[in-house]
Parts: structure tokens; sequence; C-alpha cells
């Protein structure tokens, strides 16, 4: 049913939440638990303009700042630009069940049920090694039906999308910037395919520029979209060791090559549940095969396994 402005009733909540999320001070993770307790950004929003409406001056401000959100949310969406909200029916579902779940997402490609998705991962400064251990990773999981979930860094997250895409398989980056900046830049390239050819998502607001502080959280939303994830490199500083914490705390298994057990972190780590160290490309995969039949998400087969190891 319409609102007497003319606004679906779909769109004006999206409208609500916008306006909810751009206030000063909000505090997206209570705006989420809020509207999901109320199953309403319009009542959620009613209810903070009445307790401030001495400090407005206009006639309706709630149905002004309505109307402006609805103005930019058509602006996004003509430019290509997906616009979920956890109110949407068809909001990732994997992402519901994690704390840091993101109130509004943004989008571009194709979403779609991603429960058969593996986050591969790892640092910037990636070995060679590392980069080869991630290139066959994500091409034997493609080629397996699996989603190839990863952040668009340099470095191992690179390397995985790149050879989702040439196996012919699906990936999606989850990235630490608003959905219409290209970072790091030398990817726009990779970043534009993947937008035709798999998914680009982003907790951001479309225009947002990289900020130190998002790539955590991005890194967190990246966990709670895959089923598990594989940690191919990871230094002490590096966003995928914050990956695995994740993770972990959100249920997720982690898997990850012996030679991880040189840092301290990986070490304290493989002594907690859910942490599987394997020895070689071989054993990542019959792991993985594991997990994912006991995820009841229709695993199917991983048959073609390399017998490449992770020494060289």
């Amino acid at each position: 049913m319409d609102n007497i402005a003319g606004m679906p009733t779909e769109l004006r909540e999206r409208a609500a939440l916008v306006v909810l999320l751009q206030r000063p001070g909000a505090r997206w993770a209570d705006i989420s638990l809020s509207v999901l307790e109320q199953g309403s950004a319009v009542a959620v929003l009613a209810a903070e303009m009445r307790a401030q409406e001495a400090l407005f001056e206009e006639a309706d401000p709630m149905e002004s700042a309505i109307a402006e959100a609805g103005k930019a949310l058509a602006h996004w969406e003509a430019a290509g630009v997906g616009v979920h909200t956890c109110l949407d029916e068809h909001y990732p579902s994997q992402l519901r069940s994690i704390h840091q779940m993101p109130p509004i997402l943004f989008s571009r490609g194709r979403l779609a049920a991603d429960h058969r998705a593996i986050a591969v991962v790892g640092t910037r400064q990636a070995s060679e090694q590392g980069l080869r251990i991630a290139l066959a990773v994500a091409r034997d999981l493609a080629l397996n039906g699996v989603t190839v979930v990863s952040g668009l860094a340099k470095g191992i997250d690179t390397a995985a999308h790149r050879a989702a895409l040439e196996a012919g398989g699906r990936t999606v980056a989850v990235i630490g910037t608003g959905i219409n900046k290209f970072y790091p830049a030398e990817n726009r390239g990779l970043q534009e395919r993947i937008s035709q050819d798999g998914l680009m998502i982003s907790q951001f607001w479309p225009d947002a520029p990289p900020n130190q502080r998002n790539f955590p959280m991005r890194n967190a939303v990246m966990s709670g979209y895959a089923a598990a994830t594989v940690v191919v490199e990871a230094p002490w500083k590096s966003g995928a060791r914050i990956q695995a914490r994740s993770a972990l705390e959100h249920g997720r298994p982690v898997v990850m090559p012996e030679q991880l057990l040189e840092h301290d972190w990986a070490r304290e780590y493989a002594k907690k549940p859910g942490v599987h160290v394997v020895s070689s490309l071989r054993e990542l995969l019959m792991v993985v095969e594991r997990l994912i039949a006991e995820l009841n998400t229709d695993p199917g087969s991983l048959p073609e396994i390399s017998a490449l190891a992770w020494s060289n």
C-alpha cells in the first residue's frame, strides 16, 4: 500500500533507514537492532523525531527527511547501484547471524544465494608461494561451483578474484570503500569485471573514500558472508588475521596452511575449535568439502583436487 505522499511502503522504509543512518552520532549496530525489533525503520524514525520535535522548525520534518532520502535512493539506483536493507527479503541471509550485520548494503552485480561461498584472503605483500597457493585454491573452488569471496586488495585477494574469474566461476568482492570508488586504483579493471560477472558489495556510503577504520569492518562482513575463511598468508597487522578472528567469533571455520604457525597469533588460533591447519592444497580442499557438507548447503563433490603442495 502506498502512503499519502505517494511513496511505496518498501521505498519509504528504505528512505527512513537512510535518514536514521545519516543522523549525527548514529550507531549503526544499535539502529539495526531497533529497526529489526520494530520491524519498521519508519516507526523507529518517528519515535526519534517525536522525542526531538522541539528542535525542528519544519511543519513535518520526518516527511521532509524521507523525501530527501528518497531522492538519494533514486540517484543511486539510477547509477546502477543496488541498495539492500536489513528489512529486505533479498538481503544476504548469511549476514543476518552476525552482530556486525550492516543495516544497509550497496552492490554492483548480481545478488545471489551464496551459501556455498569460501573467503580466500591474505596479505597485500604476498610471496610468490602465497600467490601460487591463492591462485590454485580459488581456481579449484570455482571449478567446483564454490563462490570465491575476497576483499579486492593487492596481493592474495587480487590473485583469488582473478583465478575464480578465469576459471569461469563466481567471485564476490567485499570492499572497504564506497561502491563508486576504485581502490586500489590498479584494480579498476578487475573491479569492473567483477561488477559484470560477479558481485561487489560495500557497507559504506557509495562515495566513501578509503579509510583505515573501514577495512577491519569490511573483514568482519566478509567473514559473515562466507561459510568459511581460508587464510593464505597473514602477518600480525594483516586484515586477514582480523578476518580469522572475526570468523571464529561468528562460528565460521578457518583453514590455514601450517606455514602460518611461524606467527604467534596463528599458533594461538590453531588451538581453537573450528581452526583447521593443513599441509597441502589437496588436504585443504578435502577440508573445505567436509565443511560445506557439514553446513548442509548441498555441497555436491569436489573431485578435481590439485596435487600442488604448499612447498616448492
